[in-house]
């Protein structure tokens, strides 16, 4: 039988401010990152010997 997950820890002081500055101006990935990132999940999922979606 699988362990029960623990609750995740709420983040308090400098960490939060730091997670809410992060979140406050996400980057968008650029074109080029983006198309590299699809040729290799493409590239992966022709190798894997298991069904990919």
């Amino acid at each position: 039988m699988a362990r029960p997950i623990k609750e995740t820890p709420t983040i308090s002081g400098k960490d939060s401010i730091r997670f809410q500055e992060a979140m406050d101006n996400l980057v968008p990935f650029s074109e080029e990152r983006k198309e590299r990132m699809r040729k290799s999940y493409e590239f992966f999922k022709s190798i894997a010997t298991f069904p990919v979606p």
